[in-house]
Order: C-alpha cells, then structure tokens, then sequence
C-alpha cells in the first residue's frame, strides 16, 4: 500500500504537477494505465455509488461516470441475459451511450470476463471495482493499445468523518455525507395515492443513492432498477427536471421497434451508431449511417409511443419549489416521486401529484453534491 500517487495531470493537463495521497496509505491500487484527477474523481464517486446501489437493491450494480457525475447507473435485471455485474454494466450503458462516450465505469463486484468483455467493446477511460478475475484483467490491459486504466480499490475501506476541500488557498471542512438511504425514507407519503409497489419503493431508493453522487441540482428518473434520465449541475431545477426527462424520454424511444430496426451500415462502429440514432430521434438522417434511408418518426409516431411510457420513479436532491416539475414528470410517465418536502408551495406540489395519481413521498433529507 502507498502512501501517495502521481496523477498524469489534474483537472487539465497544464495544471501539474498533481498527485493524490494519504497518511497511512491509499485504498486504491492502479493495476494498468495511468490515471489523471478527473479519472480518480470518477471513480471514486462510482465506488461508492454502486456499493449503496448493491446494498439497497442486493444485486450487482453499475455506474458510467462522466465530469463527476454518472451519466447511467442500474442494477443486475431479475433474470440477466449475461452475467449479473455484466447485464448491471450493460444497463447502465443503455441509459445515455452519447453522454457515456468515454467513460469511467465504476463496478460493485469482482469483474469477471463477461463485463470485461463488454467493457472492452466501448469507449471508455478506466474502470474501478473491488477486484478483476485474472482473464478479465488480461482483457481490460489489452484495451486502448494497453493503456486502459483499471483501479481496484479495497471495499473495506472507510474515510474518515470529517472531510476537507481547499478552494482559492481556503479549507472547507465538513462532516462527510453518510446519509443511509433506505426505506424508512420513503414513510412519509403525503398525496392521496399511497400504494407504493416493491419495485417503485426500490426505484425511489436508487434515484436518491444515485442523486447524492450527482453534481447539483440534480434529478433522477429510474425505472426497474435502471436509471433512465440524469439531470445534473443545473441551475434551476425545473431546466434539470426537463434535462432529465428529455432523457428518459429518448431511453424509451430508443426501444421503438422503428428504431431498433434501423437498416445501418454493417461497418459502422457502436459509437457512430449511437450518434446516428440521436440525429435519428432529433430529426435528421445521417445517409452514411444506413443500408436504405430510414423514414422519421412522425410527432404523432412519437407522442403515441411515449404515452406508453409508465410506472418511472423520479428522486430529487431538493425541494420541488413549483408544481411546474410534477407536470414535466407526468409526461415522462413518472408514477411515484421522492423529494425532501419543505417548500412554500408544497401544497401546489401535493396538488399537482394528486391531479396524476402519483404516490409523493417526502423524505427529508436534502442531496447536494458540489
């Protein structure tokens, strides 16, 4: 165990030299590339994202990281088609493959050969996880000319309670955020629908696990153990709220028969494909991308297939000031919400939820991450 590493660079690469250390030794072991500052953010925000998200759902979880904040993260499926961590990665993948491009991935198990071998197909900067089976770790060296960077870091290992960040030569010092996130959260349902399904309640605890590692203002639509739409490091919350649902709803249209019967070139790469579905989606059509020129979805096409969209649990990491966020929700086919409660519009937003049927829960308990 060492007591320090040098970075490759730190948040830019004219900002050297940087290094990340600690008295008594690191947790972390870099087993293959190099790692800059934002890589070990990443993944040190993801390391401790996917170890709550196992714990509240109790299956393998999963995490893309992008700037601090995950741009997908999910839990293994009832039934995987793959291996448990592996389908977990996959799904966390799916949720924005654009915003994924490039990624830290963050594992809460031992990677075995199936989630190295998906990994290795993406684009991605590194990944961190607890351990690497032999092959897997073969496999994930060979990736980027052997330059991958893979982090494995010691799941025992707990910080200390106090905290500190140096901003402009000044230190910040605050007690770390250990908030357990579980269903004792969920208790206080205030609107008049109360039924709140097993897997909406496991749904709401994710959202708020994945919103206390993301950049603020933050919100999280999840549906059946993957999150679907991320709105991070907004300003106002009702733009994060839209971000966030503009995205879970491109998640659904994606799943469009017409869309996943898309006639693409047989040589065109994963990536190239993503980009292609998104021109897709926004209305333009990349003739390079295709066999034949597929026809666009037409805005009725679209409205009807999203009205199909139901049953998604949405996490906020503040107060929902205005009903305007429960409107945008309801259209992304948001069905049961969880935010701390305490505004002085409560009641409009209670009000607004009611005119729904959706279960809100106030959970008080505030979520930024800065």
């Amino acid at each position: 165990m060492t007591d320090e590493y040098t970075l490759k660079y730190g948040l830019n690469p004219h900002q050297s030299p940087a290094r990340a250390f600690r008295d008594g030794g690191l947790p972390i072991t870099v087993l293959n590339g190099r790692a800059g500052m934002i890589n070990l953010w990443d993944g040190l925000n993801g390391w401790q994202l996917v170890r709550e998200l196992a714990a509240v759902t109790g299956r393998p979880s999963a995490a893309s990281f992008k700037h601090v904040s995950p741009a997908g993260a999910a839990s293994a499926s009832a039934e995987p088609s793959a291996s448990p961590l592996c389908d977990a990665y996959l799904r966390a993948r799916d949720a924005d493959p654009m915003s994924s491009y490039g990624d830290f991935v963050s594992l809460s198990e031992v990677c075995d050969i199936d989630t190295a071998n998906a990994i290795k197909r993406e684009v991605s900067d590194g990944v961190i996880a607890p351990g690497f089976e032999p092959e897997a770790l073969e496999i994930l060296k060979s990736k980027r000319g052997g330059s991958y960077c893979v982090v494995q870091i010691d799941p025992d290992y707990e910080p200390a309670p106090i905290e500190r960040r140096d901003i402009f030569g000044i230190t910040f010092e605050q007690g770390r955020n250990d908030a357990k996130i579980d269903a004792s959260l969920l208790g206080n349902i205030v609107s008049k629908t109360t039924e709140l399904p097993a897997q909406a309640a496991t749904d709401l605890l994710m959202s708020l696990v994945i919103l206390k590692y993301t950049q603020s203002n933050s919100v999280c639509y999840v549906k059946d153990g993957q999150a679907i739409g991320i709105g991070a490091g907004q300003q106002s919350r009702i733009h994060c709220t839209r971000l966030a649902g503009d995205k879970a709803d491109r998640w659904w249209l994606r799943q469009n028969p017409r869309v996943l019967e898309l006639p693409f070139a047989p040589t065109l790469k994963r990536a190239d494909r993503n980009n292609a579905v998104d021109m897709f989606l926004g209305g333009e059509i990349d003739e390079a991308a295709f066999t034949s020129t597929p026809k666009l979805l037409t805005p009725d096409e679209r409205a009807e297939w999203l009205a199909t969209l139901s049953g998604v649990a949405l996490g906020s990491d503040a107060f929902f000031p205005f009903s305007d966020n429960i409107e945008r929700a309801q259209r992304s086919g948001v069905s049961y919400v969880a935010e701390p409660g305490g505004s002085t519009r409560d009641d409009a937003v209670i009000e607004a939820a009611d005119k729904y049927g959706m279960v809100l829960c106030f959970t008080g308990l505030r979520l930024f991450h800065h």
